[in-house]
């Protein structure tokens, strides 16, 4: 989780919410990927996106069964969808995101018995961090854009 929230701040010093992923396999790191949406004006390049296509080229495969993901924040429907295709075997995320996560706060597409394959789930790694890097982003945000006291 070190280094996903290492990433998430590459995220941040370009401007983009400061998420990060690593995705993990046989001990090797073989996707590392932060928020790129900003960068890239992609709606889709969330961090998890990136790293799930960085690890499909590094095991030329799009089968990642037997890899384990970190994610400083609990993925949205994309990013859980995603990888309930790629077969991973593992999530661990940092931070609950009550608005929009879809591994157990609002929907739990990881653990929907009606899908084709399931993730072992691992929350609150690293939570308090994880939270706080978002919490820190957003409060500069609107201090960045709140308007001038006179």
């Amino acid at each position: 989780m070190r280094a996903a929230i290492e990433a998430a701040r590459i995220a941040e010093d370009n401007g983009d919410v400061p998420i990060g992923a690593v995705i993990v396999c046989e001990n090797r790191i073989i996707g590392k990927a932060y928020n790129q949406r900003e960068q890239l004006q992609d709606p889709t390049a969330h961090a998890e996106i990136i790293a799930l296509t960085q690890a499909a080229a590094a095991r030329q495969n799009w089968r990642l069964n037997g890899c384990t993901i970190y994610v400083t924040l609990e993925p949205c429907p994309m990013c859980a969808g995603a990888l309930v295709l790629s077969r991973m075997d593992r999530l661990c995320y940092g931070c609950s995101d009550h608005k929009s996560g879809a591994c157990g706060s609002l929907y739990n597409i990881v653990g929907d018995e009606r899908l084709n394959h399931r993730l072992e789930v691992t929350a609150g790694v690293l939570a308090e961090e994880c939270k706080e890097q978002l919490q820190n982003f957003f409060e500069r945000r609107r201090d960045e854009n709140a308007e001038p006291k006179t």
